[in-house]
């Protein structure tokens, strides 16, 4: 992974200015953070996640007893926009191979999204307006959507809605536990699996919990 990461920073998928931000945390984590992009601080210090949003990350993190090592944290595009501008569609993609890499080394159990552009990376057709709150499955990948830290700064009004939901974080990993003995249960006596992955996907875009 580290070789991977040091190649990425030296060719950036596109023309930028910007400094490469790669995740950080523990590559065994059960739990990875997905954010939109880095912002000024991040760009300076080239780490996710460590501006005024990264604080109030790290204090929901402390709420529920977990440490930033103790997690991974991203973002969907790894350098900054400039001026802070939303990431574009092209850099979104031109970044997923990077992201896709780190998903397929760590296996997390659970993928929190924060905010839109991560949540419309998986779920193109969902608003986070809507879907703040829910777990939603994707084959046997469980995701999380939470607004972004950086909306409760500027809204004041998310601020306690978010933290409450982020206070859910432990229980969403005792159901998947719950549901990966019963699906293990299930397969071994009856040879299949609960549900395609077909059948997961749709369940999905139909916005049920699991």
């Amino acid at each position: 992974m580290e070789a991977y990461l040091q190649e990425w920073s030296q060719k950036p998928p596109y023309k930028t200015e910007a400094n490469f931000v790669p995740g950080e945390g523990s590559l065994a984590a059960r739990v990875v953070f997905i954010g939109e992009a880095p912002g000024r601080q991040e760009d300076l210090q080239k780490r996710p996640f460590v501006g005024a949003a990264g604080k109030l990350l790290d204090e929901m993190l402390a709420a529920i007893n977990l440490k930033r090592e103790d997690v991974y944290i991203t973002n969907v595009v790894k350098y900054r926009p400039p001026h802070n501008r939303d990431p574009l569609p092209e850099e979104i993609y031109a970044n997923a191979p990077l992201l896709q890499k780190e998903l397929a080394v760590i296996r997390p159990e659970l993928i929190v999204i924060l905010g839109r552009h991560a949540l419309n990376n998986f779920f193109p057709s969902l608003k986070i307006s809507q879907s703040h709150g829910q777990a939603k499955r994707l084959g046997e990948q469980v995701f999380y959507i939470l607004y972004h830290p950086a909306a409760a700064l500027y809204q004041g009004s998310l601020r306690e809605v978010l933290a409450s939901e982020f206070r859910r974080i432990p229980k969403i990993l005792e159901k998947i536990n719950e549901l990966s003995k019963n699906e293990k249960n299930h397969n071994e006596k009856n040879g299949q699996p609960r549900l395609s992955a077909a059948e997961e996907h749709e369940v999905a875009q139909q916005g049920e919990l699991f």
